[in-house]
């Protein structure tokens, strides 16, 4: 049960309401129908109600904290009631009156297409042109998009969620619609993230994760590649780009991956239930299903709420005898336990584990082709469980925020090693074994609040990182360890953010993190035992200055930084070498503008400086290890428009422009290109929707077009390939009839099979040019029904 405050008294609504009648039989001045002189500056909302209600000598009560959320001047003689709706105009929340001199902010009910039905016309946008606010909350702090002085994207996911949950939305379909956003195409569980051309390498080494990213309040990655979560029963998808090192710690240079959960409902019973079924061209088929329970355990006080998700992704790549080998499969699960404890205070206890298992890699000799000659089969199996315990307490000027998470990510990989692996000294080696583990240990407690007018945050965090990576080679009669790296990483750090308003709408925010990242690594290799401890301190600030003319525009200026822990290398004559830790830095500047109730424009450009370039470099004999490339520098611009149309049309477009190159090389060979990899020059994207009723059903359609312009795979210019330069297309049908619903999609429908990725197994890399193509044209049909 959600807790109420009280504007002025830190008692309950209840004591709000008491002291509210009081003081109407003692003073009758305070009447509503009052006109009474109001001077209220730009601040927080927060802050301006706590002024508004002294002003007025009302009483306002919230639901638990409100978010950040900046708010224009109001002056001038009205009413209580008229000046409360002048405050909230733009931001999301409505004041209803509850009494004569009493009033309650409520936040807007979302405009959802899930929404229950209501007989009678649909309602009118507000009449301002703005809407139910899209709030971020991978700051710390929740804030209007609106008001964020940073880059950031949201990938509302309610609506895909219910309607195909465990078949459409992964990883790759939130980067689709986020303009700077890249991966990799390795497989899923194997691929490696990138935002805004801060790539370090296509390949999975040992460094650390340029983005980060975090199930709720808690970091699930630090070295390992994306999990791929699949995004069942999730609120959104939060993309913060550029470096986030003020709030978020070492490695995360490239921006944050933020997925929100949808936390256990201690009032409402609720149970969905979900399947799908996929075709694809020249493969086999594909299945999906899902299930979402939430129970209140102990009505108003405790809920538990159950996801469980499967699905089987279609083979489609032919290996000699063996068709449609590198099918997948998926099993996922998740629990989560909400406490409403009383005083504000909120417990939430989250259980996760995802399981991938796919049968053969994706890659073939021929461009274009499907089919590749007879080989041993490379199966993948990603193995992630996560616990996570949050205690928050939304309280009167301040919440405060306690979290631990524990995080148990397993990577193995198997290459067939019958070719390219003559040099290592094994007879007849069969196959390559690379086997990854990853646990991370999060914890951090924080508080955040507004004194003044000024949002404050502050707090401490602890990181433990243990990574153990072994690279076995194996035959029909014996193994030979050929790399066995142990790492453990601990970062101590305190951090903190003030956000003032310095008039006109100028606000400026600061930040910074202090930190204190150490290192111990060991390597077993056949010709020693190497050693190293490392340790650095350091400060990564943030700053930004930003203008807010009204609540639908926002123009703003930033300074953001990160830095990455260095590590142990080997050279090219086989020397211990100690890597330098990365320190990257970006100026950005950009636009943000709110057209009508539902529309958006974000514009943005962007100067990154990037020192000791750590970039995982494959070798001539197919082993990985990590070097410092040197000095890069990117120069990018991006925009976006989401915008609605007359009529039930939809109108989505973005595109992104990068030039991320090698200022100085630090590699000891000649780099005549100095792109880095991974990096694509340009996207173009664009969407199409139409949304209409049939009788009491609601349905819509939506057409998707992205292309990938052209990318590089690697420095070395004896390992890199031509990438990028690519269509991604898909078409998508939805029925909503209340209850049930239904879904059609067709995913690349003109059936390209364009090369994504050149790169497959790295012992027949030098030898065997190899390509990963695009997955062919399939048709889903999804089935959904809730109670």
């Amino acid at each position: 049960m959600v807790k109420r405050r009280c504007a002025i008294f830190p008692s309950s609504w209840t004591l709000s309401l008491a002291a509210a009648a009081m003081a109407i039989a003692c003073s009758p001045a305070h009447a509503e129908g009052e006109r009474r002189r109001i001077d209220l500056p730009a601040s927080t909302l927060s802050h301006a109600i706590a002024l508004l209600s002294r002003e007025a000598g009302i009483s306002i009560g919230t639901d638990g904290t409100l978010p950040h959320i900046r708010t224009g001047p109001v002056h001038g003689s009205m009413e209580p009631g008229a000046a409360l709706k002048a405050l909230l105009m733009g931001t999301g929340y409505h004041a209803r009156q509850v009494g004569p001199t009493a009033w309650r902010i409520e936040r807007d009910a979302p405009a959802s297409a899930l929404a229950p039905r209501q007989s009678g016309p649909k309602a009118k946008p507000p009449a301002d042109g703005t809407g139910t606010p899209i709030l971020v909350t991978a700051t710390k702090r929740a804030a209007r998009l609106m008001d964020l002085p940073m880059a950031a994207s949201v990938v509302e996911l309610g609506d895909r969620a219910e309607l195909r949950p465990g078949a459409a939305v992964q990883t790759a379909d939130v980067a689709a619609e986020v303009d700077g956003m890249t991966l990799t195409a390795s497989g899923h569980g194997r691929n490696r993230l990138f935002l805004r051309g801060i790539a370090d390498s296509a390949f999975n080494g040992e460094s650390q994760s340029t983005v980060a990213v975090i199930l709720d309040e808690a970091r699930l990655t630090y070295a390992a590649p994306d999990p791929d979560i699949v995004l069942v029963d999730m609120e959104r998808a939060e993309v913060l780009k550029g470096p986030q090192g003020a709030l978020h710690g070492t490695g995360a240079l490239g921006g944050i991956y933020h997925l929100v959960t949808r936390k256990a409902d201690t009032d409402t019973a609720s149970f969905s239930l979900s399947g799908g079924a996929e075709a694809m061209s020249g493969g086999d088929l594909g299945y999906d299903a899902a299930a979402v329970v939430n129970l209140p355990v102990s009505p108003g006080v405790a809920g538990a709420r159950l996801v469980a998700y499967a699905r089987r992704d279609a083979g489609w790549i032919d290996t000699g005898a063996r068709e449609d080998s590198n099918s997948s499969q998926l099993l996922g699960a998740r629990l989560a336990l909400g406490v409403e404890a009383g005083g504000g205070w909120r417990l939430n206890l989250t259980g996760f584990g995802q399981w991938r298992e796919s049968r053969d890699s994706q890659y073939v000799y021929q461009p274009g082709a499907r089919t590749r000659p007879d080989q041993l089969a490379e199966p993948h199996d990603n193995d992630l469980r996560h616990v996570a315990l949050n205690i928050a307490r939304d309280g009167e000027g301040a919440r405060i925020v306690l979290s631990s998470a524990m995080t148990w990510h397993d990577v193995n990989d198997v290459y067939d090693a019958t070719q390219g692996a003559e040099g290592f000294g094994l007879a007849d080696p069969l196959r390559l074994n690379l086997e990854r583990t990853y646990r991370v240990w999060d914890n951090e407690v924080h508080a955040s609040g507004d004194m003044g007018g000024i949002a404050w945050l502050a707090g401490i965090s602890v990181i433990e990182a243990r990574q153990y990576d072994l690279t076995l080679l194996t035959s029909a009669t014996g193994q030979l360890s050929l790399d066995d790296d142990r790492r453990i990483t601990t970062d101590l750090s305190a951090f903190g953010d003030l956000s003032v308003p310095l008039g006109s709408g100028l606000s400026l925010d600061a930040g910074a993190r202090l930190f204190r990242s150490s290192l111990s690594e060991t390597r077993t290799l056949p010709s020693g035992v190497l050693k190293s401890d490392l340790g650095r301190t350091g400060v990564t600030p943030a700053f930004a200055l930003s203008w807010r003319p009204d609540g639908a525009h926002l123009a703003y200026l930033r300074y953001g930084s990160a830095i990455r822990q260095g590590g142990l290398d080997i050279d090219g004559i086989g020397e211990q070498a100690r890597l330098k830790g990365d320190e990257l830095a970006t100026v950005e500047a950009g636009w943000r503008q709110q057209i009508g109730a539902k529309g958006t424009l974000d514009l943005g450009a962007y100067f990154t400086h990037w020192q000791d370039v750590q970039s995982d470099m494959l070798q001539p004999d197919g082993l990985i290890e990590t070097a410092n490339a040197g000095n890069a520098e990117i120069i990018g611009f991006e925009g976006s428009l989401a915008l609605p149309l007359a009529g039930g049309w939809q109108v989505s477009a973005g595109a992104s422009y990068q030039d991320a190159r090698l200022v100085r090389n630090d590699l000891g060979i000649d780099v005549e290109d100095r792109r880095l990899p991974m990096a694509p020059e340009y996207t173009l994207r664009g969407s199409l929707g139409y949304s209409f009723a049939i009788g009491n059903a609601e349905a819509s359609l939506r057409a998707r077009l992205r292309y990938v312009g052209p990318a590089r795979l690697s420095f070395d210019p004896a390992v890199d390939r031509p990438i990028g330069d690519y269509l991604e297309s898909s078409l998508q049908a939805r029925l909503d009839l209340g209850q049930v619903g239904f879904a059609l999609d067709v995913d690349n429908p003109f059936g390209s099979g364009a090369d994504l990725f050149a790169f497959g197994n790295p012992l027949r890399f030098g030898s065997l040019r190899q390509y990963t193509p695009q997955t062919p044209a399939s048709v889903t049909l999804s089935a959904h029904c809730r109670f």
